[in-house]
Order: C-alpha cells, then sequence, then structure tokens
C-alpha cells in the first residue's frame, strides 16, 4: 500500500506503518495497525491516521472511506505507556496537534465515512468511532469512555458527540459513570447502525452501495447539511437547504441519474471535486 503525502514514514518496528491506506474501486480504506497493542494511539499515529483522512478527501476518486482496526480491537485509547509518563508526554496529544490533526475531522470530509468497529473502542478509541457517519460492529465490540475512572475529562468533544447520537439523558449516564457500552446497548441506542460477524464486509458492502449508486456531490452537500444541522435552528437552516436544492437541479448528476434510470443501465456519476470544493 503506498502511503499518502503526509504519513510519516520510518523503519522501526515498532512504529512503520501504523496506518494502513488502499484505494479501491472508489472505496479508501484506512486501517489502524498495531494489531499486538489493540491499535493503541500514539501521537504520531494520531496525526497519520488524520493526514490519511485528509488525503482521501483530496482524491476526487474516492468516494466512501471505511476505518477499521487490524487485529481483534479497534483502537484500545492511548497507549498506556505515553499515560505513565505523565503531564508533558500527554501533552504531545493535544499541544503537538493542529485542528487538522484532531480524530474528528473525519466529520469535515466531503464523502462518507464508515466505521468497522471489530472490538473495542475505549478512550480517543471511541472519538474516532463516533466521529464516523455510519458505524458497524461486531458482536463483541465495546464502546469505552472511562475518562472519569482515569481522572481525566471527555475529550475530543465526545461530550458533544455522543449526545448528538444517543440523546442527553444517555450521554451523561454512560460519561459520568465511565462504563463500558455494550455492541447489543449500542445498537438498542442507536450509536451503531448494525451489528455484523464481520464489520468489515458490512461495512465495505455499505460502502459500495454508496459508491457505486450515489451522486459524490449529493453526498458531499448532504453531509454538510447534516453537520450544519445540528448546529442550527430549523428557521436558519430551511433557507440554505432551498437554495442548496435549486442548485442540485443544475448539475449534471441529476441528467445522470434521470438518463440512466430511462436507459435502464447503471448510473455513472462524475468524480466529487477535489476536497469537496
Amino acid at each position: 500500500m503506498t502511503a499518502p503525502d503526509g504519513l510519516e514514514t520510518r523503519h522501526d518496528s515498532e512504529v512503520d506503518d501504523l496506518i494502513q491506506y488502499e484505494v479501491v474501486d472508489g472505496i479508501c480504506v484506512i486501517r489502524l495497525n498495531r494489531p499486538e497493542r489493540l491499535n493503541a494511539i500514539l501521537p504520531r499515529m494520531g496525526r497519520d491516521y488524520a493526514a490519511a483522512l485528509r488525503a482521501a478527501d483530496a482524491d476526487p476518486q474516492v468516494r466512501v472511506v471505511v476505518v477499521t482496526g487490524n487485529g481483534r480491537g479497534f483502537c484500545a485509547g492511548a497507549d498506556l505507556s505515553i499515560l505513565a509518563e505523565g503531564s508533558d508526554a500527554l501533552d504531545d496529544f493535544v499541544r503537538a496537534q493542529s485542528s487538522d490533526d484532531l480524530p474528528t475531522i473525519a466529520m469535515e470530509l466531503s464523502c462518507p465515512v464508515v466505521m468497522a468497529v471489530n472490538g473495542a473502542a475505549a478512550g480517543i478509541g471511541m472519538v474516532l468511532a463516533l466521529a464516523g457517519d455510519v458505524r458497524f460492529a461486531s458482536p463483541t465490540a465495546r464502546f469505552i469512555s472511562a475518562f472519569s475512572r482515569l481522572g481525566l475529562t471527555a475529550e475530543y468533544g465526545v461530550a458533544w458527540l455522543l449526545q448528538r447520537q444517543v440523546g442527553a439523558a444517555r450521554a451523561y449516564e454512560i460519561l459520568l459513570s465511565g462504563r463500558p457500552v455494550s455492541a447489543q446497548e449500542a445498537a438498542q441506542i442507536g450509536l451503531v447502525h448494525q451489528i455484523a460477524d464481520d464489520p468489515f464486509e458490512a461495512a465495505m458492502a455499505w460502502a459500495r452501495d454508496v459508491a457505486d449508486n450515489c451522486s459524490p456531490m449529493s453526498l458531499s452537500v448532504i453531509k454538510a447539511q447534516l453537520v450544519a444541522a445540528g448546529r442550527e435552528d430549523f428557521a436558519t437552516h430551511l433557507p440554505t437547504s432551498l437554495n442548496h436544492m435549486s442548485e442540485s437541479f443544475r448539475w449534471p448528476d441529476l441528467t445522470e441519474a434521470l438518463t440512466a434510470k430511462i436507459t435502464r443501465r447503471a448510473v455513472s456519476f462524475p468524480d466529487r471535486p477535489r476536497g469537496g470544493d
């Protein structure tokens, strides 16, 4: 797999290829790659993950991004060896990062980001999962905040993210208690879209359907509309929605979709502009 621009490269067996990146048939697959540590995050690994997301967003041929972890875990959180080094080492997770390096930049991509949660998603790993647009989970997956049990706070905006997914009452209870949420409970409260024995294959099936049948321009604008809707009241949101409607009537995508239906052929939408512009 060829690393996109922006990912650091080293030849240390402990840190080489911490993030794997591959694009096939319009789907970018990003894998967290420290299986022996349940994909626990090192500061550089977090920056490489963000760089991989930015590279996918800059590639007009990428229509959907799928994120998963190698091995039996999705992401066990920040590496405990870093936690044990004290506050100066931990500051590297915050002060060495720009806003473009945060795990939540998945929300800002102009294409859908699908999370295949194949095991524990703890701490920052839970944030990574929540920042995706759609989540598939294995039956053994668990979502673990645990911040209150470690003497930490709700990191990387997880209090905002979790409330949007499950509502305020459930978010309060989960974050204040720091207890794990099973895959079954996560599905019940709307935290995951589906439980699947193979969450990666389920995520890929969803991604293939979207990549093959949905307009990249539509996906880009709809995702931006969904993000904006969380910050706006309806009176503010509605006029913008109507403006987008008028613009979409003039896109070539609508003509292509109608022509494909009339001629009974597969649709072939144009690629998304670079970076969603």
